[in-house]
């Protein structure tokens, strides 16, 4: 953001004041006014980002009533607007209890113009920092299927291709390191499909011990073994006309492949211990941070329980390789944990942005939640910094990115996700976006993306 797309108003009833301070921060996009009325309507005209208000104005000059109803105002109609009061000396008890009532600072007259150049710099920074902010927000609202964020092109594409294998009752295989959001995707195949309104049950191979883990899955039958006091139903069971998750299938026993393996071709089931064979109508997706071929060639996992379940397969890329997501994330996370954690913090500064942005996560969106929870509680501010996260700014090769630069990013995602969403449909697009065609076309050009 250039100075010259910024906007100051300058309120005060003392013509000299305001000369004075229109000289002072030329730099600016500068209006003036002298009451309440025109401050108010050029507030709605230019749309400033930063207000100095003097709190004594007409048709009371002795006292701070206007000010007062000027500030309520115009905090009404955006209250992003840092409005800051330029009072007398002896107006100081007025302007604190003008920041009680949500100004943003004051500066006592006489005004020393360098201290209110401070102030002033300060107010735009958090100004744009918090419209940055809700920009990442607002793209948290606009999510491909439901309880997925993201604008990477890549994962959109994914997403795209999940729809189109939903319908079916093909086995479903997602890979990726751990912490990529496989359960997730999972989730979202089921709630895809035919199968929605039936269950979704998952199971941890890796979490379960392997004399249990047969159990949990195919059930038993009372006295199967010592401990069985009654019957138990199976994961299978559970799941029948739904989905069974097999989360780090990787993990699974040899003898329990072989079990899984004949399930999937004969769709039927005897629990331990039992004799009756039952029928059971389950989609399987399964899910794995291994690379299955290399265990296959251990003589870890059977090849034909590859293929089996590897029907289709999708991969999922790791944070550090989804541009942009991190901050969208992070921003998503801030926004859950504040009604879990009672805490009011409204977002990221640039700073921790940038690190968020740069670092490499390898413990994936797993790690970037747990710290994001973890900041939130030990944080003393309203927006969480790079050392708040733990993540040094020089980590980041963007860790100086300005604001523009940082609205850019994240114009040319935005843009690119809903292009991908209307297959490149222009006038889809724009209506999306709430631009004109040549508008779009025109940003499109600036963020060097192809029409």
């Amino acid at each position: 953001m250039t100075k010259k797309s910024q906007k100051i108003l300058i309120v005060d009833d003392d013509a000299g004041m305001r000369k004075q301070l229109k000289w002072a921060f030329d730099g600016f996009e500068t209006f003036t006014a002298a009451d309440r009325t025109e401050a108010l309507a050029l507030a709605r005209r230019e749309e400033p980002q930063v207000v100095l208000l003097d709190l004594a104005m007409p048709p009371d000059l002795e006292g701070p009533r206007e000010g007062f109803a000027a500030l309520g105002e115009l905090l009404a109609f955006d209250a992003k607007i840092r409005v800051i009061i330029t009072s007398g000396n002896d107006e100081k008890d007025n302007a604190i209890r003008a920041i009680r009532d949500g100004a943003y600072d004051f500066c006592a007259k006489p005004v020393d113009i360098d201290v209110l150049n401070l102030i002033v710099e300060r107010a735009f920074y958090l100004y744009g920092l918090e419209a940055e902010n809700e920009r990442l927000s607002a793209l948290n609202t606009h999510v491909p299927m439901e309880g997925l964020i993201t604008a990477s092109p890549e994962m959109l594409k994914l997403c795209a291709a999940l729809e189109q294998v939903a319908p079916s009752t093909i086995s479903v295989m997602f890979t990726g390191e751990s912490g990529t959001g496989k359960e997730v995707m999972a989730r979202a195949l089921h709630r895809l499909s035919p199968r929605a309104g039936e269950n979704f049950t998952a199971i941890n191979c890796a979490a379960i011990p392997e004399n249990l883990l047969e159990s949990e899955l195919f059930g038993h039958e009372k006295g199967a073994f010592t401990g069985a006091v009654s019957r138990s139903i199976g994961k299978f069971e559970m799941a029948d006309k739904g989905t069974l998750f097999l989360d780090e299938i990787a993990e699974m026993p040899p003898a329990l492949q072989a079990k899984l393996l004949r399930f999937l071709q004969e769709k039927t089931l005897e629990r331990v211990g039992g004799k009756q064979s039952i029928k059971i109508d389950v989609r399987i997706v399964s899910a794995t941070n291994r690379e299955l071929k290399e265990e296959i060639t251990a003589g870890k996992f059977r090849e034909d329980l590859y293929y089996r379940l590897n029907e289709v397969a999708f991969h999922l890329p790791p944070l550090r390789e989804r541009p942009g997501d991190a901050a969208l994330l992070a921003t998503h996370f801030i926004r859950l944990f504040n009604e879990g954690l009672n805490t009011r913090i409204k977002g990221l500064t640039a700073d921790a942005t940038a690190a968020v942005d740069s670092y490499a996560w390898p413990g994936n969106i797993r790690e970037l939640e747990n710290r994001i929870k973890r900041a939130m509680v030990l944080c003393r501010g309203k927006y969480l910094g790079a050392v708040d996260l733990d993540l040094e700014p020089s980590q980041g090769a963007n860790a100086t990115m300005t604001l523009r630069q940082a609205r850019e990013k994240v114009e040319k995602e935005l843009i690119s996700k809903v292009l991908a969403q209307t297959q490149e449909n222009i006038s889809q697009s724009a209506k999306i976006l709430g631009v004109s065609r040549p508008t779009l076309y025109e940003l499109m050009k600036n963020l060097g993306l192809k029409a």
